[in-house]
């Protein structure tokens, strides 16, 4: 485990410490919803337990929950083991069966080759440094099906907390070791934050063995729209 993961993880134990399940939305992400919607729900129901999606950066199940309630088998990975203790009992609240969640790195997904129809990123990826989402993305590739897919929902670096950065400082060409700014959206996250380029990550994705079919920006202000902040959603299939 590199150091930025040990800092990661270290830094999700002492806020889930200390704020529970108050850490995270309770919600699910919009953007996984629209993918969820034009990728699956065409299925008939009675069908979807047989297909078995993962979610590496689960957190305390926020997202798996609607994918469980859709009636999918969901899978959850994350670093933070108090996460992944409290993660059953949002999802009981929701009045769903309780995924099968596991901690870990998504540097080294502890689930057998080619046993996943779906990958998902929220948020999570991001917390890599270049060379370890490189790892993270062979090994999504490994435990997806050939034709599975992998969608990411991750920060773009049109956002004004990379472009004026400072205080904080760069750990690679995209990351910064973590957000320092005050008025920065994110600030307080410390611990490192990847900002991704639609031209590189497609690189990336392709050189790995994926096929990029869509990115997308998603272009929020915040603060009174004084801070701008670019979201990218990357939809992609395994060759």
């Amino acid at each position: 485990m590199s150091e930025g993961i040990k800092e990661t993880k270290a830094w999700y134990e002492t806020s889930y410490g200390k704020l529970g399940v108050n850490a995270q939305r309770r919600y699910p992400n919009e953007e996984l919803v629209r993918f969820m919607a034009r990728t699956y729900f065409s299925v008939p129901r009675n069908e979807r337990s047989d297909i078995n999606i993962l979610e590496i950066g689960c957190g305390s199940c926020a997202n798996l929950w609607v994918i469980a309630k859709e009636g999918f088998k969901a899978h959850g990975l994350d670093l933070c083991d108090e996460a992944i203790r409290l993660g059953p009992s949002i999802m009981d609240d929701w009045g769903v069966q309780a995924a099968s969640l596991k901690s870990g790195s998504m540097t080294d997904i502890p689930h057998p080759d080619q046993s996943m129809d779906c990958v998902v990123d929220i948020y999570s990826a991001n917390c890599l440094n270049e060379a370890d989402f490189e790892t993270c993305v062979r090994e999504v590739k490994r435990v997806l099906k050939p034709g599975g897919y992998f969608f990411s929902y991750t920060p773009g670096q049109e956002s004004d907390a990379f472009r004026d950065h400072a205080p904080a400082k760069l750990i690679d060409s995209s990351t910064l070791n973590g957000i320092y700014r005050e008025s920065s959206m994110f600030a307080g996250n410390h611990y490192p934050f990847r900002f991704s380029h639609p031209d590189s990550v497609r690189e990336l994705m392709e050189r790995e063995g994926f096929k990029v079919t869509s990115i997308e920006r998603v272009l929020r202000s915040y603060n009174g729209m004084e801070e701008h902040f670019e979201h990218l959603t990357i939809d992609s299939v395994k060759m």
